[in-house]
């Protein structure tokens, strides 16, 4: 006879799937009820940069659209109104989606500026000759450097930048007319 004992069952292993199965199970229903109730933003994703100047950058133009380069110099306080810096490229699909809000925005005079990400100039130029340009400053940030700066974390991305040179707000994903009106607009006439 050994001195070993005898190996005790491992029932409770059987039930280790099924306590996982449950987790994850009220942790769907929670975020369910969370979109039902306006508590949980699929793309509110956080942001560092929320109530702080932007990041150091310098962007050379994008030549063919004959509008002037882009820095953090100006986005410095203090700025006659608030800004939109708007994250683009011209094979992102969202970005058509998003491109008549950023046009009407120009329209209604709201200084709008683009940072054109990881693109080729020529593309660049063509998308904004076939869809019309909203931007009044454009850099190129072809590394991609500017936007990891910034915490993009793709493209479309729009931040708004108050008077005071302070980023208030940031999306990830197309400014629809939805969230123009939900969103921007208010927050437009707050930090006017």
């Amino acid at each position: 006879m050994s001195d070993t004992p005898a190996p005790r069952p491992r029932r409770w292993m059987l039930f280790a799937p099924l306590g996982l199965a449950v987790g994850a199970g009220a942790g769907f229903y929670a975020m369910l009820r969370g979109l039902q109730t306006g508590d949980y933003d699929p793309r509110g994703v956080p942001s560092a940069l929320i109530g702080r100047p932007p990041p150091e950058f310098s962007l050379p133009p994008l030549e063919a659209a004959g509008l002037p380069a882009l820095s953090s110099a100006d986005l410095r306080a203090p700025l006659p109104r608030p800004v939109i810096v708007n994250f683009w490229a011209s094979w992102c699909v969202p970005c058509i989606v998003e491109h008549p809000v950023l046009m009407r925005l120009s329209r209604e005079g709201v200084p709008v500026l683009g940072i054109n990400y990881k693109d080729r100039a020529t593309d660049a130029a063509a998308f904004l000759q076939r869809h019309g340009n909203p931007y009044a400053r454009l850099g190129r940030d072809e590394p991609g450097r500017t936007a990891i700066d910034w915490g993009v974390y793709g493209v479309p991305e729009t931040y708004l930048i108050d008077r005071q040179g302070l980023i208030r707000w940031r999306f990830a994903g197309p400014v629809t007319p939805d969230v123009l009106d939900r969103d921007l607009r208010p927050l437009l006439r707050r930090f006017a």
